[in-house]
């Protein structure tokens, strides 16, 4: 199971795009603040974090959805219907159908039946309303994501604390290439993955020496590290980094004013991977987003 982050929805073609160190410091000031503003749109863009109001898991066979509590997945919310429909769970394949005077769609097009899971294709969104949900597999559990387009923490969100930006945390890096390396990515559910590793990022900071080991995601490097700051300041678990891949030299960038918040930070419907306990820093990553101070910690 792949557990890196292009679940994102492409936000993160932003990562890595930054200027050169010889432009002024109110420029460079003014592409971290676009790269918030854009982080923050897509958190509260339909594909974002801050809708989910739900995370389900489905037991093998029949299961029945909707507000009614003796429903088999109950979504505690009166505008939902009292039985929207179920899914049928078999094998690696979920099937939905609607209940009767229930309009579900994909895509805009209307649907009494689908199947909203397959080994190997994209799961597609069934829409209700203002509802929308999709199944998610991690290992060995299935799941329904379930979200509301007008949820009431979208209309709570005030925005993400940082840190003060600071050039010195935008820092070259070069890659010690292993090219059969592996790392083992737990994540909070207590699942743990095998992940392909390009190597570790070799980086200077006030004069001493310190490695992490990333991940690759797509064309970008994908760094989960923590650090004297995390359960203080920022997420007490870590945060999330992406990284340009390295020129032909090894050579790359690693901004830590571009540090976020993983999804669990937001709610506690998301199954974020964890950083490896070689990528905690015993150093204090003062740039990037603070802790939201919701998410896993209101479980």
């Amino acid at each position: 199971m792949r557990i890196l982050l292009k679940i994102f929805y492409g936000f993160f073609v932003f990562c890595t795009a930054g200027f050169s160190f010889g432009q002024s410091g109110k420029t460079y000031r003014q592409e971290i603040s676009d790269w918030q503003a854009s982080r923050e749109s897509f958190l509260l863009s339909p594909g974002g974090w801050i809708n989910l109001e739900g995370l389900f898991w489905l037991k093998p066979g029949k299961n029945e959805f909707g507000s009614d509590a003796l429903s088999d997945i109950v979504y505690p919310n009166t505008a939902f219907p009292k039985s929207a429909g179920y899914f049928i769970w078999e094998g690696n394949k979920v099937s939905w159908t609607s209940a009767q005077n229930i309009t579900t769609s994909i895509n805009d097009t209307v649907i009494a039946s689908a199947v909203l899971y397959e080994e190997g294709k994209k799961p597609p969104v069934l829409a209700w309303g203002k509802f929308r949900w999709n199944i998610i597999k991690r290992d060995d559990k299935m799941g329904v994501r379930f979200r509301n387009l007008d949820a009431a923490a979208l209309k709570a969100f005030g925005g993400i604390e940082r840190f003060s930006v600071k050039e010195k945390w935008r820092v070259p890096a070069h890659l010690e290439a292993a090219p059969a390396g592996s790392l083992q990515i737990a994540n909070v559910l207590g699942q743990v993955n095998e992940e392909k590793s390009p190597g570790k990022l070799l980086f200077t900071l006030n004069g001493k020496k310190y490695r992490l080991d990333a991940l690759t995601e797509g064309d970008q490097l994908f760094i989960l590290f923590a650090d004297a700051t995390s359960g203080k300041t920022t997420y007490p678990t870590g945060r999330f980094l992406y990284a340009a891949l390295p020129d032909a030299n090894g050579n790359t960038v690693l901004d830590f004013n571009k540090s976020f918040n993983p999804p669990c930070a937001f709610t506690v419907f998301a199954t974020c991977p964890i950083p490896p306990k070689q990528n905690i820093l015993p150093i204090a990553i003062e740039a990037g987003e603070k802790d939201y101070g919701g998410g896993e910690k209101k479980k």
